[in-house]
């Protein structure tokens, strides 16, 4: 199941492929990611989805193919230069600098990641941030001390503050409570609403589901299905594979 859109193409992945040893994590897939678009993945434990990302990111390199993120090739850079480039990413668990405080993270993400060269606008921004975030009114609170939700909340902010046209979210809805997810759901669609490209890796289907304009389902290293959410979730294919139900 092909995908065209009208916004170009933001990130391309061509022919990738990534193996360690006789174990093939991604075979020859291709994706393509719009401008603007927040992109759901889904596939069962194993299929390669978070190996993508860190393709995507590199902390991974490709063993075949290409990666072109705004028209440039990106395949061999180091994770460092990508997130200069402009491509963030929040992690399945949270690691934030537990003997900083809130503000402290996103102040580094800022400084080296966005390379604000004023301390001033380093500020605002990671100001902005909090707000947006819900982590205003604990900006002073040591990191290793939050709940999990704002673990969750401070991982996505961190990703912010380097400010990425295209953030990759890895299973921020894992392990909340539907009510905390929901108020998750609310800042990500914040997030989409202000232009930024979003790729979110997620079990919580609903969650989801509330934020994506297409899905993406992988199975073992290749791409399952792909389109518009309602009816990539009513395929046969996806049904078998990722929900266990017998078509």
């Amino acid at each position: 199941m092909g995908y065209m859109s009208a916004h170009p193409a933001l990130l391309q992945i061509r022919s990738v492929s990534k193996h360690f040893g006789s174990l093939h994590v991604t075979n020859d897939l291709s994706l393509d990611v719009f401008a603007g678009e927040a992109l759901g993945i889904l596939g069962p434990n194993g299929a390669g989805k978070t190996t993508l990302f860190n393709l995507i990111t590199g902390d991974l390199f490709p063993n075949l193919g290409q990666i072109v993120f705004k028209d440039q090739d990106i395949t061999r850079s180091s994770a460092h230069i990508r997130c200069q480039l402009g491509i963030g990413r929040s992690y399945q668990i949270a690691l934030p600098f537990e003997g900083m405080t809130v503000f402290e993270n996103l102040l580094v993400g800022a400084k080296f990641g966005a390379q604000d060269k004023s301390d001033q606008v380093a500020h605002e921004r990671c100001v902005q941030i909090l707000d947006r975030t819900g982590l205003l009114r604990i900006a002073n609170r040591l990191a290793g001390s939050l709940t999990l939700l704002d673990r969750k909340r401070l991982e996505l902010a961190r990703a912010l503050a380097t400010n990425p046209e295209l953030i990759l979210l890895d299973e921020i809805a894992g392990g909340l409570t539907e009510h905390e997810a929901l108020e998750l759901v609310e800042v990500v669609n914040q997030i989409k609403k202000d232009g930024v490209t979003i790729i979110w890796i997620e079990h919580v289907v609903h969650a989801l589901m509330a934020v994506a304009t297409r899905l993406v389902v992988i199975n073992f290293g290749e791409i399952l299905a792909q389109g518009e959410p309602k009816a990539v979730m009513e395929s046969p294919d996806v049904k078998r594979v990722y929900l266990g139900l017998e078509i």
